[in-house]
């Protein structure tokens, strides 16, 4: 397999921190959850992992072609990306993400074609998700094995399958999660605090590595 091992196991690690903490996509599942049930959690999940494909695709063709016509590109993209992690760990410590209290309440439904389409394109126009998926995956990649393309193609399903995992049970169990999150904010400010302080560790030790 065309990745490096090491790379591979600090990325899947970190993708799952990054995805059990608490943000605008576990909420908006969350929501819909609530609102139209298990389904609709899914399919809200459905949404949302189908535009990070999308990402991971314009971001890995922009990229490889990128990589190829200048080498030098890659150590310049890890290290902007680098620093785009830090900056990002710095702001999960110094400012809380979306209340929980903010979750659309209980009432009203969402169908599940409606969730699905939601997901899809909440996400898929969000400029910073975008901006996270180039800063991110790069940082896992080693031109040295080649076949950049490939390794984006690996580490991106790795991505979304962690997204379906994870986001598509808080879909599932909405109505416990929902009151959980609610209930333990302290909770969720130290979880905020831990994964900030990871962002940084990751972002300083893959800028000094390669």
């Amino acid at each position: 397999m065309p990745i490096d091992h090491h790379l591979l196991a600090v990325f899947t690690v970190t993708t799952i921190i990054a995805m059990v903490t608490p943000g605008p996509d576990m909420l908006f599942v969350l929501g819909c959850g609530m609102r139209g049930g298990p389904r609709a959690g899914l399919l809200a999940t459905a949404g949302v992992a189908t535009s990070e494909a999308v990402h991971i695709a314009v971001a890995a063709a922009g990229l490889v072609a990128l990589f190829a016509a200048v080498p030098i590109a890659f150590t310049v993209v890890r290290v902007v990306g680098a620093a785009y992690l830090i900056y990002l760990g710095v702001q999960m410590i110094r400012h809380r993400k979306a209340d929980p209290d903010e979750v659309p309440a209980a009432g009203g439904g969402v169908s599940c074609r409606r969730a699905y389409l939601n997901g899809l394109l909440t996400n898929l126009l969000n400029p910073k998700m975008v901006t996270f998926t180039i800063a991110f995956l790069p940082q896992f990649i080693n031109p040295q094995l080649g076949r950049v393309w490939v390794q984006f193609a690996i580490l991106g399903t790795i991505m979304i399958a962690l997204e379906f995992l994870v986001d598509g049970t808080v879909g599932v169990l909405a109505g416990r999660i929902g009151g959980w999150l609610r209930r333990r904010r302290a909770v969720r400010r130290r979880v905020d605090v831990a994964t900030g302080g990871i962002f940084i560790g990751l972002g300083v030790r893959l800028a000094a590595e390669r």
